[in-house]
């Protein structure tokens, strides 16, 4: 059995979920498109082709198995985009949340039904259907769990808004203890303005520290909140073009360890002179889809 454990982001990583390009279909049509940025790609006929994107995960798997991780890897489904694992579920403590998604990803989750069954059934938690949110949204960091949301009235119009308000009241009503700190995000159709979920626009690292992108966030105070929380000197703001380009969404191994993507200069550089390793790898493909190295993981357990 695995016995679930994720307290934060950055604990010595033991087993995850890698998501897998294999067999991911033909390019969509723009009007099946999920985000703006997918959209920009597809209509300007450079969306990213399976065999680049599954080149990029392979070497992205070589990685984690350097460092002894347990890699999962989920059941190949005919011609469905299965690289973002994070948006299927999520882990907070010990529990598995299987995240309620937009509806025609679905089957994207019975295909880790391998994994879930050696999981006890008591630890893994179905929301109600009204509770709408994805683990790219969820960010366990110790006694906080902090959550992107997007709360406007126009909600239900946005493609983009992936995590409610009720999903957030029922993370708070399941972990008493913790202080559950949620973040308004921006949302539009512009990928450069747009923050698809919270690790578009921050994401901690190593053990005090954090980047971070002011304008992913529609709350001046809530960023601040987070300046104050990490300190001024510990984070690296981003640029809009290096959201853009999803420079948040690396992803650790080890409170020293990072996989980044390999033209991420700006940012390899401070992680370097700040004392972290950073694995490189090719990745600027997937990064075509609005989701790069944290999106394409699913942990499940660090220590």
């Amino acid at each position: 059995m695995l016995e679930l454990n994720i307290k934060n982001e950055t604990d010595t990583l033991k087993a995850v979920i890698l998501g897998t390009a294999e067999s991911c279909g033909p390019t969509p049509q723009p009007e099946d498109a999920y985000d703006p940025k997918s959209l920009e790609h597809i209509v300007a006929g450079t969306y990213p082709l399976e065999k680049a994107m599954t080149k990029e995960i392979d070497a992205f798997e070589k990685v984690l198995k350097r460092y002894n991780v347990e890699v999962f890897r989920p059941k190949v489904l005919k011609d469905c985009n299965q690289i973002f694992s994070r948006d299927i579920a999520f882990v907070i403590d010990d529990y598995l949340f299987k995240a309620n998604i937009l509806p025609d990803r679905e089957e994207e989750f019975l295909a880790i039904q391998h994994v879930l069954a050696q999981i006890a059934p008591t630890k893994i938690i179905h929301l109600p259907e009204e509770a709408h949110i994805e683990g790219g949204d969820v960010m366990p960091w110790n006694d906080h769990i902090f959550i992107g949301t997007y709360t406007a009235e126009n909600y239900s119009h946005h493609i983009t808004a992936r995590t409610n308000s009720i999903a957030v009241e029922h993370i708070r009503a399941l972990f008493p203890k913790k202080i559950v700190k949620s973040f308004e995000l921006r949302k539009s159709t512009n990928a450069k303005e747009n923050a698809l979920h919270l690790d578009c626009c921050f994401q901690p690292i190593g053990k005090d520290k954090a980047i971070l992108h002011k304008n992913g966030f529609l709350i001046k105070e809530e960023y601040e909140w987070l300046v104050n929380f990490f300190g001024k000197e510990n984070i690296f703001e981003i640029t809009s073009d290096e959201m853009y380009h999803m420079f948040s969404n690396v992803f650790s191994i080890s409170p020293e360890v990072i996989v980044s993507e390999q033209t991420f200069t700006r940012l390899n550089n401070w992680l370097r002179v700040n004392g972290f390793i950073v694995e490189e790898i090719p990745y600027a493909e997937i990064a075509k889809q609005e989701g790069l190295l944290r999106c394409s993981t699913m942990p499940l357990i660090r220590q």
